[in-house]
């Protein structure tokens, strides 16, 4: 499906790539500043040394702006090259139904076209954007940070280990239960488009039998139905952030308790302590960007599939 909707970047593949590139820099240097932190405690303050601590001090402030502008110039680049690719879906999408016949058009039924061209290509504007950002930004953050983690304290390393297996497992599950949920919610979409449509298109009939009463309830009724389907999606949905939160947190208070005791025991210094609590941090905040990115990915899914109709289709009528 991906391969498909790819050539529709168009002139915006400049700004798709460097976003990522810009992402990478932002990355690069957010990893090696806990590193150099680590660094600061253990050799500068522990041995009173100022000029060592101002000096990697102000090469951490320095980081630390250049990762911000790396990250303002991904969040414009990741932008332009989303809002571009919506919009060239939208005109390719917006050309083929020009090009429909009336059989075509009763097919899918002109409320659902209207969702296509509206909510889907939203949908895939917006997962389309997060994939520039999150979907390169969690991969490399989580590689980088295991691979410090791992090299400051093997031991420790093991508990993070221990919990990305059990976060795969329930994200997998919870995708293939939630992809057809959202399925049946984006069919809901059209239906309530086509009561609108319905409406407006016929509003002088309605008021000359005074049938405004009768129309609103039909109204109620399918934005009800479209509600329940919604609620019943994103219920399942949303369950991959407390998931995400428990195994973080409980993460950080076992490696809190082991690395206590080590501290204590001689075996961890504070500042390797404090550098490798920052790692697991990242780790796991890069799983949680992966729990986003999944979560849209299983709503444009339904809506890509969706979009991909529309472009297959083929007319019945050639002029």
């Amino acid at each position: 499906m991906i391969k498909k909707l790819l050539p529709f970047i168009g002139k915006y593949k400049k700004y798709a790539i460097l976003a990522p590139l810009s992402i990478v820099g932002e990355v690069i240097l957010e990893i090696f500043i806990p590193y150099l932190m680590a660094k600061l405690i253990d050799i500068g303050i522990a041995a009173g040394d100022m000029n060592y601590v101002l000096t990697m001090g102000g090469l951490m402030i320095g980081m630390a702006l250049l990762a911000l502008v790396c990250g303002g110039l991904a969040g414009r680049f990741a932008a332009v090259a989303a809002m571009g690719f919506a919009k060239n879906i939208r005109y390719a999408l917006f050309s083929k139904v020009q090009e429909f016949s009336f059989s075509n058009i009763d097919r899918f039924s002109t409320a659902s076209l209207i969702t296509r061209i509206t909510t889907d290509v939203t949908n895939t504007q917006n997962t389309f954007m997060m994939m520039l950002r999150m979907l390169v930004r969690a991969p490399i953050m989580m590689l980088f940070a295991t691979g410090i983690a791992v090299y400051i304290n093997l031991r420790l390393s093991l508990i993070f280990f221990a919990a990305i297996p059990i976060l795969a497992i329930a994200l997998i599950l919870i995708m293939f239960k939630a992809f057809p949920l959202f399925q049946r919610m984006l069919k809901k979409y059209d239906r309530l488009n086509s009561v609108v449509q319905e409406n407006l298109t016929a509003i002088r009939v309605v008021k000359a039998y005074v049938r405004e009463e009768y129309e609103s309830e039909g109204f109620q009724e399918a934005a009800d139905q479209l509600r329940s389907a919604q609620k019943k999606a994103e219920k399942l949905v949303v369950f991959t952030m407390p998931l995400m939160m428990f195994v973080m947190y409980a993460c950080i208070i076992s490696i809190s308790w082991f690395g206590g005791n080590m501290i204590i025991k001689g075996s961890m210094q504070t500042g390797e302590f404090i550098s490798f609590l920052s790692y697991v941090t990242q780790i796991l905040m890069s799983l949680m960007m992966f729990a986003i990115v999944f979560v849209s990915l299983v709503i444009s899914k339904a809506s890509v599939s969706r979009i991909i109709e529309i472009l297959d289709e083929e007319v019945e009528i050639i002029d």
